[in-house]
């Protein structure tokens, strides 16, 4: 895994559209309501077995001209600090204008590569009109039609033979790797520095390097592990870094990474929409998950007691609230060391196998004294499960019917797994299949 591509270009030559289609969904761009969660912009794609991550750079582009330009800038400039690859679109309708100058100008200045999609070019009289494109000093680019999807396949040959074949340091297999993830100033870094005892400056920002995470190797308190992107922990919060779509992105790469995240929010500011989003996205990459109430030491204790604090959070996770909570002072180095024996356990539980018979024992029981409602007199049976042999926990039950398991039912079985097994802070997948 690991290849991150960006797409960046103007608003309306066709982003979106094109982001939707390589990976292949529908349901992005309904909803552009301001405070929706945005991690529409970022997706898998699997091409011809070859995966990469996907992300669209528009985020939102508000305001006046001026605004607007500064507000490109920082999406080209997202896209170098945060991809492999860059897709640059164009739209054949508009012809070039001085807005894509200025963004050839900011991507010439790369080594990686730049790919510039020709968009909306349907037919061939389009096709000889995006010969101007030239112009933008590019040696070639790809006509596509991301609202047809000619072209799109040429596009993904090009983009996966210039990816980097995933590369894995063999002595670091088989070690947890932890990331420290959250909004800006929640304390990631004072949570990191009380953790490990020392302030390590390792952030040289010599340009070019910034996007060269830096994953540092402990053998501390007894435990073997890689803290990943100890550079990110380091940057100091840039202005760009309080919108919200940006601090989001900047984690998906440190995430899909990780094994176990420690997910650090601010006790004084409560769990808010942009923590969800990281919290979807450690779900939706099935990676284990703690999290780590910080500034403890700032709140009122009166009015504010650990229980209810919790619930609170467990009422805005929900339905995933199989997950430890644990309330630290990075300043007073407080439960620090708590929250790293944590993610240990979640770690062991995240890799823990249960043995196939243990398995249908349990559950067969389960199944047997609260089956599937039956549907149109129709009786639906569950004969058989077992754990896949993936890198997550994920479970095949095999029925006689499963396109009639509801998702109730789905959450059901989930939750009589968890209460049987500990998968505390550990996503887990549930499949119906047919036998």
């Amino acid at each position: 895994m690991g290849n991150m591509v960006a797409i960046v270009g103007r608003p309306n030559v066709g982003k979106s559209t094109l982001f939707n289609r390589l990976i292949q969904r529908r349901d992005a761009i309904v909803d552009s309501v301001a405070g929706v969660t945005r991690d529409r912009h970022y997706g898998h794609c699997d091409w011809n077995g070859k995966e990469f991550s996907l992300i669209d750079t528009g985020g939102y582009v508000e305001g006046s001209e001026d605004i607007f330009e500064a507000e490109i800038r920082r999406q080209v400039a997202l896209a170098l600090d945060e991809s492999d690859l860059v897709i640059f679109v164009v739209d054949v309708e508009a012809g070039i204008t001085d807005f894509d100058k200025q963004i050839a100008n900011m991507l010439r200045k790369t080594e990686m590569p730049v790919f510039l999609a020709v968009n909306k070019v349907d037919n061939a009289m389009r096709e000889n009109e995006a010969v101007e494109f030239y112009g933008l000093g590019y040696d070639r680019y790809f006509n596509i039609s991301s609202i047809n999807g000619s072209g799109t396949g040429e596009l993904l040959d090009e983009i996966t033979a210039n990816l980097e074949e995933g590369a894995v340091e063999e002595d670091t297999e088989g070690l947890m790797k932890l990331a420290i993830v959250g909004r800006p100033n929640v304390g990631k870094s004072s949570l990191a520095n009380a953790l490990f005892d020392e302030e390590r400056n390792i952030v040289t920002d010599i340009s070019g390097t910034t996007r060269d995470t830096v994953n540092t190797r402990f053998n501390k308190f007894g435990y073997d592990f890689m803290l990943l992107d100890t550079a990110g922990l380091r940057k100091k919060a840039k202005v760009s870094e309080d919108l919200e779509f940006y601090s989001v992105m900047r984690s998906i790469r440190t995430i899909e990474h990780a094994d176990v995240c420690l997910l650090v929010l601010d006790a004084t500011q409560g769990l808010e929409s942009q923590d969800l989003n990281i919290l979807s996205l450690i779900q939706k990459n099935s990676k284990g998950l703690v999290i780590v109430v910080n500034k403890w030491d700032l709140v009122e204790k009166e009015t504010n007691t650990v229980k209810q604090y919790k619930e609170m959070i467990l009422q805005k996770i929900a339905p995933f609230t199989d997950v430890s909570i644990i309330f630290t002072s990075a300043m007073n180095r407080q439960r620090v060391l708590k929250a790293l024996e944590e993610a240990v356990k979640v770690h062991d539980r995240r890799t823990s196998k249960i043995p196939t018979s243990k398995l249908n024992e349990v559950m067969l029981d389960v199944f047997k004294d609260n089956p599937p409602p039956s549907i149109k007199g129709k009786y639906i049976k569950i004969k058989f499960c077992t754990q896949l042999p993936t890198h997550s926990p994920k479970f095949a039950f095999f029925a006689n019917l499963p396109q009639y398991i509801k998702e109730p039912y789905k959450r059901f079985t989930e939750n009589k797994l968890r209460s049987h097994f500990d998968f505390t802070g550990v996503p887990i997948e549930i499949f119906f299949r047919k036998k």
